[in-house]
């Protein structure tokens, strides 16, 4: 019988968002999924805009949300954590990796992806890329936090989630 009760702890870092709609759709996802938030600033918009929040809908409550003003900031505060980088200049498909409870998961802002100086602190076996067609440059942020989130999740057997609702 699955433990709907275990702590699931992983989290989703978002590398100086732009796009308060994308926020607020990865606001709703982690807040369905169970993961921690982080942004890191600088943030392109106020997190009190009404964008931000008509895309989060009501989940912005159930969320746990944090600001660092650096990615440094961040490490510190969660010191011994595996941090896995997504990026279109990565090679390793984000299937590959067997994530563990505990891991965080970076992604870049909507215009400029991730600065190079994030990948020198972040192992070669950690940055991850999600196949696309070579012709195209990127995908929407929010659907990048989605696809590697739920494959995250899935491989930790959907952990902390409960019964479907209608049993």
């Amino acid at each position: 019988m699955k433990d709907f009760q275990k702590d699931l702890d992983l989290h989703i870092i978002l590398h100086n968002p732009e796009i308060p709609y994308n926020t607020g759709n990865v606001i709703r996802l982690c807040a369905n999924m169970g993961f921690e938030l982080h942004l890191i600033e600088p943030i392109g918009f106020e997190l009190t805009e009404s964008k931000l929040r008509r895309a989060a809908l009501d989940y912005s409550d159930l969320a746990i949300l944090k600001k660092h003003k650096t990615m440094e900031e961040y490490i510190s505060s969660y010191p011994g954590r595996r941090i896995f980088a997504a990026s279109a200049k990565c090679r390793r498909i984000y299937t590959d990796p067997n994530y563990k409870n505990g891991d965080s998961f970076l992604f870049g802002s909507e215009s400029m992806g991730l600065p190079d100086s994030m990948f020198d602190m972040i192992p070669n076996e950690n940055q991850i890329l999600i196949p696309m067609k070579p012709s195209n440059r990127c995908l929407n942020l929010a659907n990048s936090v989605g696809i590697v989130g739920y494959e995250v999740w899935r491989q930790l057997d959907f952990l902390g989630c409960g019964p479907p609702r209608n049993q």
